[in-house]
């Protein structure tokens, strides 16, 4: 799935350049830093088992396999300071030990990952800050999440993707180019998504999911 989105925004890049030869695209990779704050999670137990609403101070793990990261394709309007694009974020989030035994999990991750992918529309301000160039940006789209979560009592085993609801993005950095075509950049992202999913044996959950990232990457530019 996420080779398909990735696959996804190489291709939408490869078509608004075919379409207007006068447009720039930007294609950027990036990993970093996430962290989730506190949210609750609500829903019904597997099973039977009755309902819950818990406090989960979820764990972002940014370094651990599978990694934290996202692309980027942007298209600058005509060598302009306005861009449209589509980003996809692999962000992740663990609930901590604790919360799953009170709940009777065994495991409860949205790892593989709780996947962003959103339609951008971006701005930037070239030769503000000598050869950095500050951007903004904002994007909206769905939360595409892997569930891993496994409920013993309910006799519950669920894995697999599913899209829990809507998704906001929004992003503040600077780039640094480093040759005619590649630049370097550094940012800080949000994102919010509102997830509602289903548990194997009749079970659901309902979660907001908030992220904070500190990201560095890499853009190329043709």
């Amino acid at each position: 799935m996420r080779f398909v989105i990735l696959s996804a925004s190489l291709a939408m890049a490869t078509a608004v350049v075919a379409s207007s030869a006068a447009a720039e695209m930007e294609f950027s990779l990036y990993s970093g830093w996430q962290t989730l704050p506190h949210s609750r999670i609500s829903g019904d137990l597997p099973g039977n088992q009755g309902s819950y609403n818990e406090l989960v101070g979820w764990e972002g793990r940014s370094f651990e396999m599978p990694p934290y990261y996202g692309a980027r394709a942007t298209w600058w309007r005509n060598g302009g300071d306005w861009g449209y694009g589509f980003e996809y974020t692999h962000t992740k989030a663990y609930m901590p030990d604790s919360v799953q035994q009170k709940l009777g999990f065994s495991g409860f991750e949205l790892s593989d990952g709780h996947n962003v992918a959103t339609l951008n529309v971006m701005r930037r301000f070239p030769e503000q800050w000598g050869n950095f160039t500050p951007y903004v940006g904002g994007g909206l789209g769905i939360a595409f999440p892997h569930v891993d979560a496994d409920h013993a009592a309910g006799n519950s085993d669920t894995y697999g993707f599913q899209v829990t609801g809507p998704a906001v993005r929004l992003t503040a950095g600077a780039s640094f180019p480093i040759t005619d075509r590649f630049s370097v950049f550094g940012e800080y992202q949000f994102t919010y998504s509102t997830n509602d999913g289903e548990l194997d044996n009749g079970g659901s959950f309902n979660t907001d999911i908030k992220t904070n990232a500190i990201n560095l990457g890499l853009s190329l530019n043709f």
